[in-house]
């Protein structure tokens, strides 16, 4: 099974409340949404907390290759192996992720505009509306 995975993570203040939403879809239909409220994060440790929960739930699906999509350059570079990891905040959150792909058999990450994730990042920012009420 094949999924393609949109994924953001909000933070009001960077760092401040923060929250994580996505879409996953399968054969181009949707099959799960997602919305959580974080805590208090920054908005990089948001994006990586929405990866992490979309490759949970990908694997809990069966899905043996995920095509991620976010609008994160650092963090699609950073999974890519093209910047370094290298703020101490991160790295436990890479290694989390780096861990759960040897889970799948094949893995893609895409860097795409604000536009094309927009249903991901109004989610993440619903999770934290619900978070601060």
């Amino acid at each position: 099974m094949r999924v393609e995975v949109y994924v953001d993570g909000a933070s009001r203040g960077n760092p401040g409340p923060a929250g994580v939403g996505g879409v996953i879809l399968s054969c181009g239909r949707e099959v799960r949404r997602f919305k959580r409220f974080i805590g208090y994060a920054t908005n990089n440790e948001a994006e990586y907390h929405a990866l992490l929960t979309a490759l949970k739930l990908a694997m809990e699906m069966g899905a043996r290759r995920v095509v991620v999509k976010s609008d994160s350059e650092l963090l699609v570079k950073q999974l890519r192996g093209e910047y370094r990891v290298r703020k101490n905040n991160l790295t436990p959150l890479y290694d989390k992720v780096m861990q759960l792909l040897r889970n799948f058999e094949e893995f893609e990450i895409r860097h795409v505009s604000r536009e094309e994730n927009k249903t991901a990042d109004r989610l993440a920012n619903e999770a934290v509306d619900r978070g601060l009420k």
